[in-house]
């Protein structure tokens, strides 16, 4: 397996190091709504076009969530950064999870944004029908998006997601990264992590859901917590983009700005509410 240079953007000077990693459905521009609002001074963040988006649209590779940790840890080393945060958008939480397992000592903080648990996310054959359809069908990737936020957007932002999508992804590598995310388990090599590790879910989101996510994330790290956003569906980068911030940022400057431990912010059966209170369940 060839790691190369993933295409990149930096935002921010701080000395908190961040990678961001994109979903399945766009390249780094899907962090674009946030980059407006972000704490420059206390940290910097590497956002990445991961093979098969973006920049890297014809990027050769196989198209995995290993081969992406792969990739992210390559960066790294290039950016000179021994340690840092990773944060993951849905497909992309899958390969920040993959970072960790193979570089623990690195990882300062984990963040997964609707993130596709390490089990893996099994489909039944009707749902596997239409996301494996969605490489080449625009309407599936429509139907998609407005599944996962809960039928509740407008018609045109759902038309301009799914424009993002077809222009900043390459169909092949689309198709080939659903095996990957969906079908690849892995638990067992995060499971008991003491890394700090933050799920943000959407409550209008049918899929990755703040149950699945009790299920899975809170039960495999050791150190978690979980915050649900009641406004947000799948893609809180665009439908709640200060409250994501607020969620995530938060998070990450609990551990300081130095490399040595900062505060573990959380454990393994704590579930919190956007505006901080405890959730049921």
């Amino acid at each position: 397996m060839t790691s190369f240079v993933l295409p990149h953007a930096l935002h921010g000077r701080g000395p908190h190091k961040v990678i961001a990693v994109h979903g399945w459905f766009a390249d780094r521009s899907a962090f674009a709504p946030l980059l407006p609002d972000l704490d420059r001074a206390a940290f910097q963040y590497a956002l990445v076009d991961l093979r098969g988006y973006g920049e890297a649209q014809d990027a050769a590779g196989a198209y995995t969530t290993t081969e992406g940790a792969a990739d992210v840890l390559a960066l790294a080393d290039r950016l000179g950064w021994d340690r840092f945060s990773v944060i993951g958008h849905s497909m992309g939480g899958s390969v920040v999870q993959r970072v960790l397992a193979a570089a623990p000592a690195r990882v300062r903080r984990l963040v997964g944004i609707s993130p596709v648990p390490a089990s893996g996310f099994p489909l039944p054959p009707d749902q596997w029908a239409l996301f494996a359809s969605a490489a080449h069908a625009p309407d599936s990737r429509r139907a998609i998006i407005d599944l996962t936020t809960g039928g509740r957007r407008p018609d045109a932002w759902l038309d301009r997601m799914v424009r993002r999508s077809l222009e900043r992804s390459n169909p092949t590598a689309f198709r080939t990264w659903l095996d990957s995310w969906a079908g690849e388990g892995f638990a067992d090599d995060v499971e008991g992590s003491p890394v700090p590790a933050l799920a943000v879910t959407g409550s209008l989101d049918p899929a990755l859901t703040a149950e699945l996510t009790r299920r899975t994330w809170l039960r495999w790290y050791a150190n978690s917590q979980l915050i649900e956003l009641s406004a947000a569906g799948h893609y809180a980068m665009d439908e709640t983009p200060l409250e994501l911030i607020r969620a995530v940022e938060d998070f990450l400057r609990a551990d300081g700005d130095g490399d040595g431990e900062g505060d573990g912010g959380g454990n393994g059966d704590r579930s919190l509410r956007a505006a901080g209170g405890p959730e049921a369940g």
